[in-house]
C-alpha cells in the first residue's frame, strides 16, 4: 500500500507518490492579499446575502444546486477531506489515506472525536451509510455518478474504510470529498438526510427554504482554530442590485456574485472590500440535444459560432474573467487543453454550417435570468444581436429568477446557466457530460467521449492521460451542446470589518469556506 498522507498534501505530490507521475495544480489563479491585521478572534453575527435561493430547496445534501444550498451545508457538514486556500486537499473527516498501486483500492483512517450537533460521535458505520446514502438503488442524488466506479465499500475496524473501484482512479479522494457527500449521522444504516444535523462548524436553528437560514456556532466542533462567528444569517438576495444596496448600506456584511458593472461603485464606500479570484466557474448556454432544433450537431456549430464570447467578457464580466472555448476545463485546471484553437465569432461559418443542416435562418428562443448569472439577460441580448447577422434570430425569453433551477435549467431547450467547476477534469466532466452524468443539462451522449472519458480515469501515464483529456475537451467543444463563451472570476464584496487569510480559488467565497475561515476583526 502507498500511504498518502492527509497534511500539507497538494495534488502534486498526490499524484505523484501514488502513480510516480507529474500533474498540475488543482487549484490556482489570483490569490486576495490576507486580509489578516490581527489575530482571528470569536463573536460576532455575519450576514451573509446570497444571490440564490430558491423555495424548491432542500437540505437534502444530493439536491444542492445552488451556492445558498452549498454554502448552507458546508456550514453544517464536515466531508472525507477538504481542499484549502492552496489548493491542496487536506484531511477533514478522514485524517489520512492510501491507495493500492493501481489506485483501484482506496483506505481512508477516519479521525477520532468529532461530536455531531446532537451529541452524537462519529462513526465508521457513519461514513458507510453516508455514501450509501447517494450510491443505492433508487437515488436520485447528483452524486450518484461520481460514485458509480465504487465497486464495493467494507469497514476494516473500527477507523478504517476500503473503498473497491471497478478500476483505478487518481482522483478518488476528490471525488468521494464532494460537496454533495458530507458525513450525517446513521441508525440502522441509514442516514436522515433532512435532519440538517451534522458535524460542521454551525447548528442549524432556523430554515425558510429561499428566504434565509440561521445558524450558531457549534462549540463543539474539532477544528478549535475555526468557525469564530457566534453566528451567521444567510438571506436570499437574488437581485444584485438589492444586494449591492444591503452592503452599501451595512445591512448585510457579506455578499456573493457581485454585478461586475456595479465594482466601481462598490470601491467607492470605504467600508466596502471588493475581492476578485480567478477560478474555474464558467457561464454556459446549454442546448438540450434531444430537443429540435439542437439535436443537429451543425445547428449546435452554427450557434456556438455566432456567440458574441470577447463582447460578453468586456461587457458582461467588465473584464472580470476570460474567453471560454465550449468546454469546462479552465486553464487553471490540470490537463487543460491549451493547444486546442480558441473558437472566434464567425457569422459567415455559422451561415455556412446552418446551411448543412438544410437552413437558411433558424428561430430560437433562449431562456434567461440573473439567478443563472448575475447578467444573464444582458448576456442573452448581445447573443440575439449578434445572431440575427447570421441568420439565427434568437428570442430571449425573460423568466422569473425563483424557481429558475427547477422549471427552466434542463427543461427549456435553450437557458443560460453557469457552473463552479470541480477540482479534476474527471469529476467535471462525468457530472455534467457523461449520458448518466446526474447534471447532464444537454442530455448529449458521444460514445467515443465516454470511451475517453473512461480511459482518461484510470490512465497512470501523465502524459497519455493529458493527450486523453485533450481529446475529450475537443470533442465536446466541437460536438457537444454547451456554449462555453466565458470563464467569470469569483467576485464579491465584503465588509472592511471582515478578517480572512489567503482565499482560496477552487470555489466561490474562499471555497465555501468562509464560514469557518473570516473573522470580525
Amino acid at each position: 500500500m502507498i500511504k498518502l498522507q492527509s497534511v500539507d498534501f497538494s495534488r502534486r505530490q498526490f499524484i505523484t507518490a501514488s502513480m510516480g507521475v507529474v500533474a498540475l495544480s488543482a487549484a490556482s489563479g489570483i490569490m486576495v492579499p490576507a486580509a489578516r491585521a490581527d489575530s482571528p478572534k470569536r463573536g460576532g453575527r455575519l450576514r451573509f446575502g446570497v444571490g440564490h435561493g430558491s423555495t424548491t430547496d432542500s437540505l437534502d445534501p444530493g439536491t444542492y444546486d445552488n451556492n445558498f444550498t452549498i454554502a448552507l451545508g458546508y456550514m453544517l457538514n464536515n466531508h472525507l477531506a477538504e481542499i484549502n486556500a492552496n489548493g491542496e486537499l487536506i484531511g477533514e473527516v478522514a485524517e489520512s489515506w492510501e491507495s493500492t498501486p493501481d489506485a483501484a483500492t482506496w483506505t481512508f483512517k477516519i479521525r477520532k472525536g468529532i461530536v455531531y450537533h446532537d451529541g452524537r460521535s462519529l462513526t465508521v458505520e457513519d461514513v458507510l451509510a453516508s455514501v450509501n446514502y447517494h450510491r443505492g438503488e433508487g437515488s436520485t442524488s447528483a452524486a450518484l455518478a461520481l460514485l458509480k466506479p465504487i465497486r464495493d465499500i467494507k469497514i476494516d475496524g473500527p477507523d478504517r474504510i476500503i473503498f473497491y473501484l471497478n478500476a483505478g482512479n487518481a482522483d478518488f479522494p476528490y471525488i468521494i470529498s464532494d460537496y454533495h457527500i458530507p458525513i450525517l449521522p446513521s441508525k440502522d444504516g441509514k442516514i436522515a438526510p433532512l435532519s440538517g444535523v451534522g458535524c460542521g462548524p454551525y447548528k442549524l436553528e432556523g430554515w425558510d427554504p429561499g428566504i434565509r437560514a440561521q445558524l450558531t456556532r457549534n462549540q463543539s466542533y474539532w477544528k478549535t482554530d475555526r468557525a469564530h462567528f457566534d453566528a451567521i444569517e444567510m438571506i436570499a438576495i437574488v437581485d444584485a442590485t438589492a444586494r449591492t444596496s444591503a452592503i452599501m448600506s451595512g445591512t448585510i456584511d457579506v455578499m456573493d456574485r457581485c454585478d461586475v458593472k456595479t465594482v466601481s461603485y462598490l470601491k467607492t464606500n470605504d467600508a466596502v472590500s471588493v475581492k476578485s479570484i480567478a477560478g474555474n466557474q464558467h457561464y454556459t448556454f446549454p442546448m438540450l440535444t434531444n430537443k429540435a432544433p439542437f439535436e443537429d450537431p451543425n445547428v449546435r456549430m452554427a450557434v456556438k459560432l455566432a456567440c458574441p464570447r470577447e463582447q460578453m467578457v468586456d461587457l458582461i464580466l467588465q473584464g472580470h474573467g476570460t474567453v471560454g472555448n465550449d468546454h469546462p476545463i479552465g486553464p487553471a485546471m490540470p490537463f487543460y487543453a491549451a493547444g486546442l484553437p480558441q473558437r472566434i465569432q464567425d457569422l459567415d461559418k455559422a451561415k455556412w454550417y446552418l446551411k448543412q443542416s438544410g437552413l437558411t435562418s433558424l428561430d430560437i428562443q433562449l431562456a434567461a435570468a440573473d439567478a443563472a448569472f448575475s447578467g444573464a439577460v444582458d448576456a442573452a441580448e448581445l447573443y440575439s444581436q449578434a445572431g440575427a447577422k447570421s441568420g439565427i434570430n434568437i428570442m430571449v425569453e425573460r423568466v422569473p429568477n425563483d424557481g429558475y433551477w427547477a422549471s427552466v435549467w434542463t427543461k427549456k431547450p435553450w437557458c443560460a446557466c453557469y457552473w463552479a467547476g470541480r477540482p479534476t477534469v474527471d469529476a467535471m466532466l462525468s457530472l455534467a457530460y457523461l449520458p448518466d452524468g446526474a447534471w447532464n443539462d444537454t442530455n448529449w451522449k458521444n460514445s467515443h467521449f465516454v470511451e475517453l472519458v473512461t480511459a482518461g480515469r484510470a490512465e497512470l501515464d501523465a502524459t497519455k492521460r493529458a493527450q486523453i483529456y485533450f481529446d475529450a475537451q475537443e470533442i465536446l467543444s466541437n460536438d457537444g451542446g454547451t456554449v462555453v463563451p466565458m470563464f467569470a472570476n469569483y467576485v464579491f464584496a465584503t465588509s472592511t470589518k471582515i478578517r480572512h487569510d489567503k482565499i482560496a480559488s477552487n470555489w466561490d467565497m474562499d471555497g465555501q469556506k468562509f464560514s469557518e475561515r473570516w473573522w470580525f476583526g
